[in-house]
Parts: structure tokens; C-alpha cells; sequence
């Protein structure tokens, strides 16, 4: 049988509840178990693949295709794994099957409820994504007491009447500091507890989410009114970055607490790599600054992984980058702000439509012409592309179909396979794809291989009928894919450090295994410094 932690939240949404979720199975894998997780999200969205950026953040996207909550991405990084896509299951998927169920008559007549059908499709798919593992994690978002999370607390309220001991409840929720009398106050979370009871789940342990460390009082306080041992109640407060997280709870005894409850091997837990990457993230030598040119940047967990990737190179690297977030709509209003900016380096983001397009343009030729280092991803190498042929190239109306329809000359199309597609959700070009490097590029020196794998999120790509010009003006192609032909990466020779790929990059980025194009980008606006 699996043996499952289960992770709830109360008091309010957003505590970080994925971060010690992960920082969990940091801990786990650190005594050498191999570990799952899964985040449960209680909307009727099939996936986060429609949802506006601004509503939900970024949307991470899994080795096979998978258009995900961003937690996911947070338990890659931190354990190290590539998770498939059933590991995100939400009510809409659920809703589907269900009802898909019924329609084929899979139910034989019954009358189809919420209790058991419902709650059964859950607690299969949990089941199903647990095996193999030595411990799976269960996330379910959002906040206990939300009407929408009530078929999940009942399918694990069930899963624990089945399995027994080898699921565990932890609930993290918050505790507000009052700071007109320096007291934490434990009655929200005391509510939150009391409100998981009503659903028939007693937590096994407590993680209090807290500005600053929680005092002792507090502690005792929440042992005796949240029914939890003072040895069983956690405190991830507010640190300087989260990759902190597994080794404040490791010291605050997370790790054996879940080996005794769980009876899992007793092994020491190793961290030396985990302790070498943080010690270097910590105390950089040096720092750049790096733009960050998008239409969502007031939101900068749009671009999560993109800024974890840009960490863990700087860390590899002993800098420091410092984000200067450039609103590309801002951009179009005044250009010459670009040059005020002091940027080390530019970074043009992913994102869709029209909006705002022109001003990430116009961050592209400011990185080309004042010869600083570039990097485009997705959208970015796409609107790169434009650029180059309206500046370089001479094709003053180039564009991309998607920005303009009836564009003269269409240098970023529709791909072909997408012409057909009639329905949004998950249907774009998604997933792994390999990668085909040509030697003696940037790209190939980058990589230090002919070949990667690498995640795709997108419907348009570079409009092969043009690259004959656009080579000839000098732009190069160092990436392909190699399933079809298709332009994966571009780059500039002569300039300090101009790279553009049509994949994500930063989704396969890991804190001690940084990806290439990112060390590549900040190797570059180093360079000047030494």
C-alpha cells in the first residue's frame, strides 16, 4: 500500500502550503525515499492551460503535456523529478469522468451522487498516481471551509479509514502577529482546525505559517486547542528565500516525526547538495541587473519559473540577479525608458495576444542595438523574429498571425498542425520534444551537446518561407526539433549574447542543474565585471 501526507490549509489562501509541501518531500528524499506529489485543485477548469495569468499565475507545464498549477513546478524543483500530468487533478476533471462514466453506463442504473462516485474517482486517481512510491504528497488547494474543497476532505477522510496509519494529516494555516501587543494570535488557526474536524479529519501535525518564529506560548497554545502534540506542530516563518524551507523543518524535526508516524526506514538525511546550492545563493560576489520585459509583470508568479531558473544559475555562478520588471504596455508609451534602466541583460517573457507586443518588440531591438545580452523565450524568440525582420531585414510590416491576421509578410504563423484545432484547452503544442543542436553555434557550445530535451508550450512558430532571408540578413538557426523541421532556437553572431528558443527552458531548470541558455545569459552580463 502507498503511504500518502496529506496537506490542507486554513485561515486564508496563499500561505504557502505548496512550498512546505515540497520543502516535505525535500526532507523525505534527502533520506534517499522516492517521493510523489500530487496538488488537488477543487476548480471546474479541466486544467490551468485557459486561466489569465493574472488569476492564477503562471501556468507549469509537465514532461508530457500537462498544463498545470504552478505548485507543481515547486515540487520538481525541490525533489528533483519530472511529474506526469495525472499528478494535477482538479474538479473538473473528476466532473467529466464521472459523468463520462455515466453516459457509457458504467454505473449500471445507480443513481450517480457525490457519494460514492464522486469521491471514488478521486480516491482512485490519488491511488493510482501514488504507486511505486515510497511516500506520495497530497496538496489540496485552497482553504478548508471552501465549499468546493468538500468531495476531496471526504475522499481522504475515506482513504485514512482504509489505509489507516499510513496517511497522515498536516494542516498549515496561519497565525497573525498583533503587532500593537507583539502577540501571535492562534485563535484563526484554532477555527481552521476546528472546521477540518467537522469534515472528520483530526490533523496529525501543524505547520503554522508565521512572519517571524512563533513563541512557545503560542505552541502550547495550539497543542491544546488544536489537539496536536507540541512535538507534532511546525513553524515555516517568513525566510529569505524558500529554498530554506526543508532544512528549518528538518532542524525543527519534520523529517523524524514522519518517519515514526509513517514507519518508514530511519536513514540520515543528506542535504550536502541542497546546503552547497543555498550557501552559494545566499552570499553572491556579484550582481547584475536584468530586465524582465512582459505584458503580466505585476505579477511576477506569472514568470515563477523563469525567476527560479535565473536563481539557480545565478547561484551556480556566484551572482546575484536583481529583476527590473519592465511593463512592455509601459514600453510602447515611452521607449527612452529602456535606456535609463542601467540593464545588464534582458529577458523577453512568454505570453499571448496583442496587447502590450509592441513594447516587448521594442525591448528586443534595445538589447540588439546597445549590445546587450539577450534572451527570448517562446513568445519572446517569436517577437524577436519580428523584430529582426522589420529592422534588419527591411520588412517594416512583419508580423506574427496571431498579433495580425492580414500581415504582409506573416514571418511567425500558425503551425500546421494547429490550422484544425477547434477547442483551446490543452491543445496547444505541449510537453518534452527533443531538440537538434548545430554544431559549432552558441547554442552548441551552450548545450555542450547535439541534442536536449527541453518543454514546449505554444501554437506559432518561425514561418520556414522566410528563413532563406532572414539567414541571409544573418540570422542564425541553432536548434531544431527533431520530429519535424522546425526552428527551435535563433541566435545573433557579433553580438555579446543574443539567443532566443521557441521551448521553455525554465521548466526543466533545477537548483544544482541549472539549464545552459540562463548561465549562458548571465556568463554574459558578467563579463564586463571581470
Amino acid at each position: 500500500m502507498p503511504k500518502l501526507v496529506v496537506v490542507t490549509g486554513g485561515v486564508m489562501s496563499g500561505v504557502g502550503k505548496g512550498v512546505v509541501v515540497a520543502s516535505i518531500g525535500r526532507i523525505l528524499r534527502a533520506r534517499g525515499l522516492s517521493v510523489n506529489a500530487v496538488k488537488i485543485d477543487p476548480y471546474i477548469n479541466v486544467d490551468a492551460g485557459t486561466m489569465n495569468p493574472y488569476a492564477h499565475g503562471e501556468v507549469f507545464v509537465t514532461y508530457d503535456g500537462g498544463e498545470t498549477d504552478l505548485d507543481l513546478g515547486h515540487y520538481e524543483r525541490f525533489l528533483d523529478v519530472e511529474l506526469p500530468r495525472r499528478n494535477n487533478i482538479t474538479s473538473g476533471q473528476i466532473y467529466f469522468s464521472v459523468i463520462e462514466k455515466e453516459r457509457r453506463g458504467d454505473y449500471l442504473g445507480q443513481t450517480v451522487q457525490l457519494i460514492p462516485h464522486v469521491t471514488d474517482e478521486i480516491k482512485r486517481r490519488v491511488t493510482e498516481a501514488a504507486g511505486g512510491y515510497d511516500v506520495t504528497l497530497v496538496e489540496i488547494g485552497g482553504t478548508v471551509g471552501d465549499y468546493e474543497q468538500l468531495p476531496f476532505l471526504e475522499a481522504v477522510r475515506q482513504l485514512r479509514l482504509e489505509m489507516g496509519e499510513d496517511v497522515v494529516f498536516i494542516h498549515v494555516a496561519w497565525v497573525p502577529l498583533l503587532k500593537v501587543t507583539n502577540e501571535f494570535k492562534t485563535k484563526p488557526l484554532q477555527h481552521s482546525v476546528a472546521e477540518l474536524r467537522r469534515y472528520g479529519i483530526q490533523p496529525d501535525a501543524v505547520v503554522v505559517r508565521s512572519e517571524r518564529p512563533i513563541d512557545a506560548g503560542a505552541v502550547k497554545k495550539i497543542a491544546l486547542f488544536a489537539h496536536v502534540p507540541q512535538y507534532a506542530i511546525f513553524n515555516s516563518y517568513d525566510v529569505d528565500t524558500t529554498y530554506r524551507v526543508p532544512l528549518i523543518l528538518e532542524q525543527q524535526g519534520m523529517g523524524d516525526f514522519l518517519v515514526r508516524r509513517l514507519r518508514l526506514p530511519s536513514r540520515a538525511p543528506n542535504y550536502g547538495e541542497w546546503e552547497e546550492f543555498l550557501s552559494k545563493l545566499s552570499a553572491p560576489r556579484f550582481k547584475v541587473a536584468v530586465g524582465m520585459c512582459g505584458k503580466y509583470v505585476e505579477l511576477p508568479d506569472a514568470y515563477l519559473s523563469i525567476v527560479e531558473a535565473l536563481k539557480h544559475a545565478g547561484a551556480a555562478l556566484d551572482v546575484k540577479p536583481e529583476l527590473v520588471w519592465i511593463n512592455s504596455v509601459e514600453v510602447e508609451k515611452d521607449p527612452d525608458r529602456l535606456g535609463k534602466l542601467g540593464l545588464d541583460a534582458v529577458v523577453v517573457l512568454p505570453g499571448f495576444g496583442k496587447r502590450g507586443t509592441e513594447g516587448m518588440i521594442e525591448c528586443v531591438r534595445h538589447a540588439r542595438v546597445e549590445k546587450i545580452p539577450f534572451l527570448g523565450i517562446c513568445f519572446g524568440m517569436q517577437l524577436a523574429v519580428v523584430e529582426f525582420a522589420r529592422n534588419v531585414l527591411g520588412l517594416r510590416e512583419a508580423n506574427s498571425t496571431e498579433l495580425d491576421p492580414e500581415t504582409p509578410h506573416p514571418v511567425v504563423h500558425l503551425a500546421p498542425e494547429q490550422k484544425e484545432v477547434d477547442v483551446l484547452g490543452g491543445s496547444m503544442i505541449l510537453g518534452n520534444r527533443e531538440v537538434e543542436i548545430v554544431p559549432g553555434t552558441l547554442a552548441a557550445s551552450l548545450y555542450g551537446t547535439n541534442a536536449t530535451v527541453e518543454r514546449h508550450r505554444h501554437r506559432y512558430e518561425v514561418n520556414l518561407s522566410y528563413l532563406p532571408k532572414l539567414s541571409e540578413a544573418g540570422l542564425v538557426v541553432s536548434g531544431w526539433r527533431r520530429d519535424v523541421r522546425r526552428v527551435e532556437i535563433i541566435e545573433l553572431p557579433g553580438h555579446p549574447y543574443f539567443i532566443a528558443t521557441q521551448f521553455h527552458p525554465e521548466f526543466r531548470s533545477r537548483p544544482a542543474k541549472p539549464r545552459p541558455v540562463f548561465l549562458g545569459l548571465l556568463k554574459a552580463a558578467l563579463a564586463p565585471r571581470r
